[in-house]
């Protein structure tokens, strides 16, 4: 993968939805478990689970959500115990018949050149995966042989379909995909068009795009009912600020997800100094449909308190060069400060807005753009 192999810079991840992650790579605080990891991940164990037969009734799907090394064996073992069926049958058939036994020009076997349970395995091989090496061969001495023969294909041609399905729906699976879909670490809130907003920047790393991309979010934190019931794991929907009037994207460069912090909003309430205490999750979902397979994939990613930037905003990462659009990747989640208030959404629309309240302090902040350390270090040294 691009991000085992360093390609990648740190300021975004990649999403891993077929790896099983025992511990998160980031971790929030003490004490707290995510309910979506960073890469994707649910941190969700199901426990006491009593009607396990259940996942037998959906053999294939249980197949393919098997890991590759349990899969492997299945699909040895199917092969192998299958071959050693049916031999055990030939051998039975021919032993019967008296084909171990009897020798001479004018005695018929039912199959040919079968003398031992050795040679009744081979012909079951031969049978199954038609080779026919041309020593052993039916008869029509034997009715019962014809209906194995037939027999024994149509389990074959069962299993080969099966366990080839399962193999190629696992090295296709849309999860796959996913892999090049990458979410800023950081998540902002910031002050656009006049509105205190909650953004995240989301891109796409393959030129085959994702037809029909749409983007969810949710919020999920401990919640108490007017009844005194405790929810632990409330999720609540948020709403994008699309002017399409859908959660519908065109994600061929790296995109800005808005959501405006209004009086619907759960973030409504909450300051800057209220999110570092607060308990919060913030679960972003991107949907579509693989160009290249046609397969529908999920790619998840979650924030949580200490991962939202209060007062910041997205350095933009798209420019002009040569009469097309060049994106640069190492920008992908890099930050600049924003004059942005410190108070809840609540409070700005009950002082009127976020343009009142300029009007009213009449002095705009500088903003602090973060620059890296090796151009700190050179300005240092041409200062001296």
């Amino acid at each position: 993968m691009l991000s085992r192999k360093g390609l990648i810079p740190e300021e975004y991840l990649l999403t891993r939805l077929a790896e099983d992650v025992l511990q998160p790579k980031f971790k929030a605080k003490q004490g707290k478990a995510r309910f979506v990891a960073k890469n994707g991940a649910c941190n969700v164990a199901h426990t006491n689970i009593r009607e396990q037969g259940r996942f037998l009734q959906d053999v294939f799907t249980t197949l393919v959500d098997l890991k590759w090394l349990h899969t492997l064996i299945i699909f040895t073992m199917s092969f192998l115990c299958s071959w050693l069926l049916f031999g055990m049958i030939w051998w039975l058939v021919a032993f019967a018949h008296g084909d171990l036994f009897q020798t001479g020009d004018e005695f018929v076997p039912c199959v040919t050149e079968v003398h031992s349970f050795s040679s009744a395995f081979l012909f079951s091989i031969e049978v199954q995966v038609t080779i026919g090496f041309g020593g052993r061969m039916i008869t029509e001495e034997c009715v019962s042989a014809i209906v194995i023969l037939i027999v024994q294909n149509i389990v074959g041609l069962v299993i080969n379909a099966i366990m080839l399905g399962c193999i190629f729906m696992k090295t296709a699976q849309a999860n796959r995909r996913a892999e090049t879909l990458i979410f800023s670490k950081h998540a902002v809130i910031s002050v656009r068009n006049n509105k205190l907003c909650f953004m995240i920047r989301l891109g796409d790393l393959r030129k085959s795009m994702v037809i029909s991309a749409s983007v969810r979010m949710q919020v999920v934190r401990r919640t108490t009912t007017e009844e005194g019931e405790v929810v632990p794991l409330d999720q609540i929907d948020i709403h994008m600020d699309n002017p399409v009037g859908t959660n519908g994207i065109f994600l061929v460069s790296p995109l800005i997800i808005c959501h405006v912090i209004d009086k619907e909003s759960p973030l409504y309430d909450l300051s800057a100094t209220d999110l570092q205490h607060e308990d919060i999750e913030v679960i972003v979902v991107l949907e579509g449909v693989v160009e290249t397979t046609g397969i529908t994939m999920q790619a998840r990613t979650s924030y949580v308190a200490e991962e939202i930037l209060w007062g910041q905003r997205f350095v933009p990462t798209v420019s002009e060069e040569e009469g097309m659009y060049a994106v640069d990747y190492s920008k992908f989640g890099n930050t600049m400060r924003v004059p942005t208030p410190f108070c809840s959404a609540k409070k700005l629309d009950e002082a009127g807005g976020i343009a009142r309240l300029k009007l009213d302090e009449g002095v705009t902040l500088r903003p602090y753009v973060r620059k890296r350390r090796s151009n700190t270090v050179r300005r240092s040294r041409m200062e001296s």
